[in-house]
């Protein structure tokens, strides 16, 4: 029956072309409009991380004190001092800290000119906190890290550009000046947003291409290529130039730790706090403690990753949706209605009222689907148009996928299904006698 009823809708659909076109126009709009905020807030609002978000916290002391933080909150970054203290007490089963770097690749002899690469200073425990794919190779070992060895890890994108995807382990590179053995070549890996480094506005920026030793990055003094926040604190140090700055108390340096249970986490957060407290007494903080412990998700949510446009939108286009359905309910019940007599015929004939029901609603799914197909054409046309709405950053990010063609031609019928439901129940409450005496 689902065929036969099919070829009735079909038929019905020519019958009337003015009407039939009119619902598809405004089921396609209107999906299309929701589908393609849809491309960007899905990418955007989503858990980068979702099988350890709960268990990968980020920590934050307060070393400014209620004169320079902002409504109570510590500066989102750790200072040198800090966080260097926080990784030497190994009060977590596994702990990273990092900060961006960009250097100069020099390529073999000299053919070519020198490539800039961006990247991240950091430990051995960045790879496996944050579930970073290898290619070739792994991560460098924490002995490495205590010998500040000169090791290197190269991005897949990287290493396809200096060595045609070949297998560089073990081979070497020279990054500003000084040689580095590659250790690992990772697979493509770009979580969006990088909740790893908001701290420096990375949430949605380029793939990261080299990773390299913290302390290796330490004794060659390469500074942050990121954000530096002194916040107007002074430098109570009492040294100058470089050694002042990483004395001082200017926050640059994310910590985060992997903490997998409740116990872990309470503890951590205490250890934190005595940290503070110790600080405070050696005169340093003229404050009460005041730290914080946030997980992925309360890290996201405090950082407002979300732009506040991307949210705008989608309401507005989920508004402009249900206006175009709405229409097109209008549609389908003059449609339906004037079907009065042959509704009324099949009933005298003794079709029941759901045979009605299967019928129509088959019919709408019908036009639905019609318009699902223009909505993804639509789509297509739109998301190649997101940056006229977004920041360029967020919106290279929209993409037309086998997923989202799915998710439009799914959304345009059953809201079509839906929006049929009431023409469908008038329908099928048409009385036989009526129509046959009226007609």
């Amino acid at each position: 029956m689902f065929g036969y009823y099919f070829q009735l809708g079909m038929r019905s659909l020519r019958r009337n072309p003015v009407l039939t076109a009119l619902m598809v126009i405004a089921i396609g709009f209107g999906v299309a409009a929701s589908m393609i905020t849809w491309s960007v807030f899905r990418v955007v609002s989503g858990n980068p991380i979702p099988e350890k978000s709960s268990r990968l916290y980020t920590a934050l002391i307060d070393n400014r004190g209620p004169q320079y933080n902002n409504d109570g909150e510590p500066p989102e970054a750790l200072t040198y001092t800090d966080a260097n203290a926080l990784i030497r007490a190994r009060k977590a089963p596994h702990q990273t800290l990092l900060y961006p770097i960009a250097l100069a690749v020099l390529p073999a002899g000299n053919r070519d000119l020198p490539l800039k690469a961006i990247g991240y200073a950091t430990n051995a425990d960045f790879f496996g906190m944050f579930d970073v794919p290898f290619e070739y190779g792994s991560a460098w070992s924490a002995q490495e890290d205590d010998r500040r060895a000169g090791v290197i890890v190269l991005s897949h994108e990287l290493n396809e550009q200096l060595f045609a995807g070949a297998d560089s382990v073990g081979r070497e590179i020279d990054l500003s000046g000084h040689t580095y053995r590659i250790v690992g070549v990772t697979r493509h890996w770009d979580p969006k947003p990088r909740y790893f480094d908001l701290f420096d506005g990375s949430a949605f920026d380029d793939a990261p291409q080299i990773y390299m030793p913290f302390n290796r990055a330490d004794d060659l003094a390469i500074d942050t290529d990121g954000r530096n926040n002194c916040g107007g604190a002074p430098n109570t140090s009492g040294d100058t130039g470089r050694e002042g700055w990483l004395r001082g108390e200017c926050s640059w340096i994310p910590v985060w730790v992997q903490l997998d249970t409740p116990a872990q986490v309470s503890a951590y957060r205490n250890f934190l706090e005595g940290y503070a407290a110790e600080q405070q007494r050696a005169g340093r903080f003229r404050w009460a403690p005041n730290v914080r412990l946030r997980d992925v998700q309360d890290w996201l949510a405090f950082e407002n990753v979300v732009p506040p446009e991307s949210r705008i939108s989608l309401i507005v286009a989920l508004g402009f949706f249900v206006i175009c359905l709405v229409n097109t309910i209008g549609l389908l019940l003059a449609k339906f209605m004037r079907r009065s007599a042959e509704i009324g015929v099949r009933r005298a004939l003794g079709a029941p009222r759901r045979e009605i029901y299967r019928q129509f609603l088959i019919e709408a799914g019908t036009v639905g689907a019609a318009g699902g197909l223009l909505g993804v054409l639509l789509t297509a046309i739109g998301v190649g148009g997101v940056g006229l709405l977004f920041a360029p950053e967020i919106a290279r990010l929209a993409r037309l996928d086998l997923s989202l063609m799915a998710l439009t031609l799914l959304v345009a019928v059953l809201a079509t299904v839906a929006a049929a439901l009431y023409p469908t129940w008038r329908a099928a409450k048409v009385q036989p006698a009526w129509q046959l005496k009226s007609n």
